[in-house]
């Protein structure tokens, strides 16, 4: 088929990984045409108002974080920020915990007062001796011991993954803090913080300052690539899936989610349990791991976007398989899923002028900044290569 159009850089996908190199190559004095299947911009990003007038966040929660001087003044071009801590809560036996576990969580289990001393000689005496962890139970027996491992890991970790523990890379849940004090933060990084209107509002932004930059929604991949002949592809998608399956999919889990919004009048009902007013729940993330209960969390994202709206919403999360055809939210990181991608990778190798960026493509868990960096590597890489037309 004829090409109808060209373009020097054709990107697949739409989220961080595509838009922020098409910015970069177009800043250049390339055209870039970036296409993705979804009818928004954003990709897992893509946040909007709902019914209660809050900024939701459609596909889970984005929890913007970095260290990274470049990456936070790179994005600062294109949005303002609203700083936030991060807090979560973990909801079994009954009750709301403080989590990550921290000397708060550990006054819960003991229910008496404990000094960070108190609580890391328990820890020293509670953990089990594994010099190197060799995966996600190993890694919290070692830190916490068996008891906030069953407490708050093992049955999240199944019902999130539908593998045990055991059976995932160390890194899956050795990311999540055990303090001996009573920082409760989720996350560490010293800039936390969303984009004040909202991910989608940053790359309209972003776009609105690249003139030289195309967007077409609700294009697939086979179809860009028949329509526009390019220089350079540059694929953010599941690489998988770019090569037709070749060597079977690779696992990933999915997600459904189910949104509800609340009254203010509905929310008075709650403050007892959520003990803020206008809030439904006490945090605005709260872990489920109990394998009776068929969701892994609930989100209320009111609490960091820090909205003034008399109204709520929450969205409950539901993980699922993945088949072909529907999104895959997570690679699964596992000895087996990792040895399937190294297939591909050497695929994608072989490949001309096409580059693999992103969480999809790269088969591999990366936070946003992480991709934002990946991608701000990529563009330097290409312009390098290409120059400047």
């Amino acid at each position: 088929m004829q090409s109808d159009f060209s373009t020097d850089f054709l990107i697949i996908g739409a989220g961080f990984s595509g838009l922020v190199v098409a910015e970069r190559l177009a800043a250049a004095g390339w055209k870039c045409v970036v296409v993705d299947r979804r009818p928004h911009l954003a990709g897992n990003a893509f946040d909007s108002q709902d019914e209660a007038g809050v900024l939701t966040h459609r596909y889970g929660p984005h929890y913007f974080r970095t260290n990274s001087r470049r990456i936070l003044d790179y994005l600062s071009r294109f949005t303002g920020w609203h700083e936030v801590a991060y807090t979560i809560k973990s909801f079994t036996r009954g009750r709301y915990w403080s989590f990550p576990v921290n000397l708060n969580t550990f006054e819960e289990l003991t229910g008496k007062s404990s000094t960070s001393e108190e609580f890391a000689e328990w820890l020293a005496a509670n953990r089990v001796p594994i010099s190197s962890p060799a995966n996600s139970e190993e890694v919290i027996l070692s830190q916490a011991g068996p008891d906030f491992y069953k407490l708050f890991f093992e049955g999240y970790t199944l019902k999130q993954w539908k593998r045990h523990p055991r059976d995932l890379d160390a890194s899956v849940c050795g990311r999540i803090p055990i303090r001996t004090n009573r920082d409760d933060r989720y996350l560490t990084e010293s800039f936390q913080a969303l984009p004040d209107k909202g991910y989608t509002a940053m790359f309209g932004s972003l776009l609105a300052a690249s003139p030289r930059v195309e967007v077409h929604l609700g294009v697939d991949s086979e179809e860009a690539r028949r329509r526009w002949k390019h220089r350079h592809l540059i694929y953010t998608g599941a690489i998988d899936e770019y090569f037709g399956y070749q060597f079977g999919p690779l696992p990933y889990r999915s997600l459904r989610f189910e949104h509800e919004a609340f009254s203010a009048g509905k929310l008075r009902e709650r403050e007892e349990i959520s003990g803020k007013p206008g809030f439904w729940q006490p945090a605005m993330q709260v872990n489920y791991p109990d394998a009776d209960v068929p969701f892994t969390r609930i989100i209320e994202i009111k609490h960091a976007t820090g909205q003034k709206t008399p109204a709520s919403s929450i969205i409950r999360e539901y993980p699922k398989d993945w088949t072909p055809g529907t999104d895959p939210y997570y690679p699964v990181p596992a000895p087996d899923s990792r040895a399937a991608y190294l297939r591909y990778a050497e695929l994608a190798s072989t490949e001309k002028n096409t580059s693999f960026i992103g969480r999809l493509a790269t088969y591999r868990y990366y936070n946003m900044d992480q991709v934002t960096g990946m991608a701000l590597a990529e563009a330097d890489r290409l312009l390098t290569r290409y120059g400047t037309p």
